[in-house]
């Protein structure tokens, strides 16, 4: 099967909804999505919660798609803050984004059949430093999971502090952190564990961390340095 270019993909969607991609009527600002693909070898969650968790994420990505090509051709003569087509496609805009981007994020940073930190890695000295002990940055990011009430824990870089922290992320898109960027994902919606945990979302997020992706978080966490250290340039 024929892998298609950005331009062409979003070329197909705007067609697809009635929009003419060579109209001069239409902004160039449209943005595509490519699904990827993940394996999760992880024996911690069902196939059937696996399943579910990708075909959530494709959805994401193909809304997304579908409302960045609406927003092209959106009237932005009549906006307002009540109701609006333009301001309704702004919201979801970002509610599918972050859905699809933090699923991906979570995909990868989980399902470590052989997970293993090192005490010399950067990543167990950059949370070791920022939360006192490794232990201590665990129990908060467990805590986070355990107070999200439909969505996320996170720790990221937050680049005005410049130190590394934990967040809880209702949907995909209440109480996100600006300046955030994000090195261990872990999803807690209640249909990420409820096939296989029910309402146990703690025994969950145990079952999770202990195949975390210490490789790929490390990669974040090294950007995020990398972040921090141009902004104490500046």
């Amino acid at each position: 099967m024929k892998t298609l270019t950005t331009s062409e993909l979003s070329e197909n969607i705007k067609r697809s909804l009635g929009i003419n991609p060579r109209s001069e009527n239409y902004l160039l600002e449209s943005y595509v999505a490519q699904e990827k693909t993940f394996n999760l070898p992880t024996e911690f969650l069902s196939e059937a919660n696996k399943n579910n968790h990708i075909e959530l994420y494709r959805g994401y990505i193909e809304s997304f798609n579908r409302i960045s090509s609406e927003l092209d051709t959106a009237d932005r003569s009549s906006v307002n803050s009540n109701n609006s087509r333009y301001r309704s496609l702004k919201i979801d805009e970002t509610y599918n984004m972050n859905g699809a981007y933090l699923h991906e994020l979570y995909f990868s940073n989980i399902s470590d059949l052989h997970s293993e930190i090192s005490m010399d890695s950067l990543a167990y000295m950059r949370l070791s430093r920022d939360f006192g002990t490794f232990d201590a940055w665990q129990n908060d990011f467990i805590a986070c999971c355990q107070a999200s009430r439909c969505g996320w824990a996170v720790t990221y870089y937050n680049i005005w502090t410049r130190s590394f922290m934990n967040t809880l992320v209702d949907f995909h898109s209440e109480n996100v952190p600006i300046g955030g960027i994000p090195v261990v994902v872990m999803d807690v919606w209640q249909h990420a564990y409820y096939k296989d945990y029910l309402k146990d979302v703690k025994t969950y997020t145990y079952a999770m961390m202990k195949q975390l992706n210490w490789n790929v978080i490390e990669s974040r966490i090294l950007k995020a340095d990398r972040v921090g250290k141009v902004l104490q340039a500046g």
